[in-house]
């Protein structure tokens, strides 16, 4: 069975920072882009950051986090990470990852971040950023 589990949300005051992890089971990530996106209640699901898969690993950013999330992966642990810095009362959601496996090398360095494109979605973990 193919799952993505997410770990590392939290409270945290504005200014500090935070890593969310995303962790494959039953499949090996290489071949696969990973996005990051969030939802707060009410509003459209948000797309955060996405990497191309192993070997290329073209990162892509919202311009909402530009300049202070990080997203990064870890072929031996299975694994994709956001690291969220300068946090912002603003950046409260809950962080979905997802996965889509690449189309092929042709497509190596290009990632989405719509949601509609990805197939695989972890179950969520809340990130509120408040004093």
């Amino acid at each position: 069975q193919l799952q993505l589990v997410e770990s590392g949300g939290g409270l945290v005051q504005p200014g500090g920072s935070l890593g969310l992890s995303c962790t494959a089971s039953g499949f090996a990530l290489d071949f696969y882009n990973i996005g990051w996106f969030r939802q707060v209640p009410g509003k459209e699901r948000e797309g955060v950051s996405c990497i191309t898969v192993s070997g290329a690993e073209s990162t892509y950013y919202a311009d909402s986090v530009k300049g202070r999330f990080t997203v990064s992966r870890d072929v031996a642990k299975n694994t994709v990470y956001l690291r969220m810095n300068s946090l912002k009362a603003e950046d409260t959601a809950v962080y979905f990852c997802a996965a889509v496996r690449s189309p092929g090398p042709a497509s190596a360095y290009v990632c989405s971040m719509e949601g509609s494109d990805y197939d695989y979605w972890g179950q969520g973990t809340q990130v509120t950023v408040s004093s």
